[in-house]
């Protein structure tokens, strides 16, 4: 039996999140407070800041 991988969170495929030098790792780069980024992670719950990155519409672009 194939173990499923699990599906990516919403903020792995939003456009803010984005590595952060000062910490070393993956952070969403919406300036939040604590309570704000909190709130947002929990599952369930939506972000208003959400943005999907499509990597290929930059590209898109410049043709």
């Amino acid at each position: 039996m194939e173990k499923k991988k699990a599906p990516k969170g919403r903020c792995e495929c939003c456009l803010y999140y984005e590595f952060d030098e000062s910490f070393g790792c993956m952070a969403c780069s919406v300036p939040l407070d604590e309570d704000e980024s909190l709130h947002y992670s929990r599952p369930g719950s939506v972000c208003p800041y959400f943005r999907w990155y499509d990597e290929y519409k930059s590209v898109q672009k410049q043709n």
